[in-house]
């Protein structure tokens, strides 16, 4: 699966946190507010972000397994849970950490999901969660994905999946092209089978509605403005090298589009709640 830096994660992180749809986040918090505890699974964790994110809707003990394919990303994750927690201690591989209240040990796994995905979900989680994830994936993954959950009767949880919709402040006459061509790069397997892309979201609600899960669906797009400017610049930097890639915009266009400086940027995402029935 392509990579992301650990710097990137950190750029988007606080745009993804105010981002994330409440009535979606609420309702998972009142699945699970009954509960003494709850052990968590947090696949293609990158940096820890949705840990954070996360970890303040769900009961007073927590146990996350977190699994990503880069070292170097679990590394980050565990520096940046210590800074991030009021307390900290490793406990041998295990990290202990308090959180406004709430007790969390956190144990970090490197698996490559394509390969060994009952491995990296572990045996009887009671929530497996997300971020930014399912669209670099394929529909046959999420299908083999749902089951695995499904199987283990567990809850599912993902935020941020890339839903198509961009308008970019000020327009410009080729933003249609340029994020048509992306689309069309952003399809391109990603270490899972051809990405879903901008379809993911749709896609893998339906694979836990065939298995008869009830399933809500909410928006959790970015609203960037000029607070933003250094998440936007990297935006119009990123979608240029993958445009660049596809061939599909000439050379002097793709340049006058991404010198435009922006003001603001509107990037559509969905997170999805998926229960057992």
């Amino acid at each position: 699966m392509s990579g992301f830096s650990a710097e990137w994660l950190g750029l988007r992180e606080p745009a993804d946190h105010r981002a994330r749809n409440r009535e979606i986040a609420s309702a998972l918090s009142a699945r699970l507010a009954q509960r003494e505890a709850v052990s968590i699974v947090d696949i293609g964790c990158g940096a820890a972000s949705n840990l954070k994110a996360t970890a303040l809707l769900l009961p007073d003990r927590q146990t996350w397994r977190l699994v990503d394919y880069d070292a170097n990303l679990l590394t980050a994750a565990r520096e940046r849970l210590m800074d991030w927690a009021d307390a900290s201690k490793s406990e041998d591989a295990q990290l202990v950490l308090e959180k406004d209240g709430k007790h969390i040990d956190v144990t970090f796994h490197q698996f490559d999901l394509n390969a060994d995905l009952e491995g990296a979900l572990g045996e009887h989680p009671d929530l497996v969660t997300s971020a930014a994830f399912f669209d670099l994936t394929s529909v046959a993954f999420m299908q083999r994905f749902a089951a695995a959950v499904v199987a283990r009767k567990a809850a599912f949880y993902t935020v941020l999946t890339y839903n198509g919709r961009q308008r970019w402040s000020p327009h410009h006459p080729s933003d249609n092209a340029i994020v048509a061509a992306f689309h069309r790069h952003q399809m391109r397997d990603k270490g899972f089978g051809s990405a879903a892309g901008p379809t993911s979201a749709l896609e893998l609600g339906e694979q836990f509605r065939l298995h008869g899960y009830s399933v809500l669906e909410g928006d959790s797009p970015w609203d960037l403005g000029p607070s933003d400017a250094a998440l936007i610049a990297e935006l119009q930097a990123g979608h240029a090298a993958a445009v660049a890639e596809t061939g599909a915009v000439d050379a002097k266009t793709l340049e006058r589009w991404v010198g435009l400086k922006r003001t603001g940027a509107i990037i559509g995402h969905t997170d999805t709640l998926a229960l057992p029935g």
